[in-house]
């Protein structure tokens, strides 16, 4: 046979009351240990190196005086690198609308490029040189020159 269903529900109002009067006498603890929880105590400070402190630093000795001259604040200079020469492989020409796209001979990828960015006479299959530039839509063929046979 179950027990009674009151008589669960008095046990657990006793602990409820219970929990309330520990409640209570922390909160009257905490406010005869004189201790103030104001603004001021909530407030906590960083220090020059990063950590966090309690004293402000108008009360922080300073150990050393920084001179404000020999803060040098600047990027230092890129220096200039040859960019590679890219070869590749025109792998598709549409001379009515002169646009086609280049395989690179190193990897796998293939760029878009216009008939405006070349400067010799090309087609399909002839081995290139040429540069890379952003687009639209990605990286672009630009600068391409016809690679001479001589070379190959």
């Amino acid at each position: 046979m179950a027990k009674p269903a009151t008589f669960g529900k008095r046990e657990n109002e006793k602990k409820k009351q219970a929990r309330r009067l520990e409640k209570q006498k922390r909160k009257e603890e905490r406010k005869q240990s004189g201790k103030a929880n104001g603004f001021e105590d909530m407030i906590a400070y960083v220090d020059e190196n990063g950590r966090i402190t309690m004293t402000p630093p108008e009360e922080r000795e300073q150990e050393t005086e920084i001179n404000q001259e020999e803060i040098m604040i600047s990027t230092p200079k890129q220096e200039k690198e040859e960019t590679p020469v890219l070869r590749g492989r025109i792998e598709h020409f549409n001379t009515s609308k002169g646009y086609g796209f280049i395989k690179d001979l190193a990897g796998t990828d293939k760029y878009f490029f216009h008939v405006n960015d070349t400067s010799t006479a090309i087609s399909e299959n002839d081995i290139v040189t040429f540069d890379l530039a952003r687009g639209k839509r990605g990286m672009n063929a630009v600068n391409i020159c016809l690679e001479n046979k001589s070379a190959s």
